[in-house]
């Protein structure tokens, strides 16, 4: 993974305001989405789920919940990992994945929608 990519999980949330707090210019649009296009398919979405639900999965875990080659499953998880959103570790003959820090949080603090005081639920 190249340092570019690792600068983007280091950005305070500040460069990335809520989606209702304020329009995103370019270049946060961009960083942004860079994560949502690697979550929009629906293999690369269950892996993250899957990864983040077990705070750290061996790929021989994850190989085997999908109808996929292993190959296939290796492509999207490189993706996920250009993207910024998990890293990898060799161990012997098995790659095991976690989510990188702070990313769900970007993510989560993002979508977030601030509730106004006389709002109801």
């Amino acid at each position: 993974m190249s340092k570019q990519e690792l600068a983007l999980i280091g950005q305070d949330s500040a460069c990335c305001p809520g989606l209702a707090a304020a329009p995103l210019d370019d270049d946060q649009a961009a960083d942004l989405a860079k994560f949502f296009k690697a979550l929009g398919d629906p293999v690369r979405l269950r892996l993250m789920s899957m990864i983040a639900s077990r705070g750290e999965v061996c790929v021989c875990e994850l190989t085997p919940a999908f109808d996929l080659s292993q190959p296939t499953i290796s492509h999207h998880l490189k993706l996920l990992r250009q993207a910024g959103l998990i890293d990898c570790e060799r161990r012997g003959t098995w790659v095991y994945y976690w989510v990188l820090p702070g990313v769900l949080d970007r993510l989560g603090a993002f979508l977030a929608t601030p509730r106004s005081a006389g709002a109801g639920a």
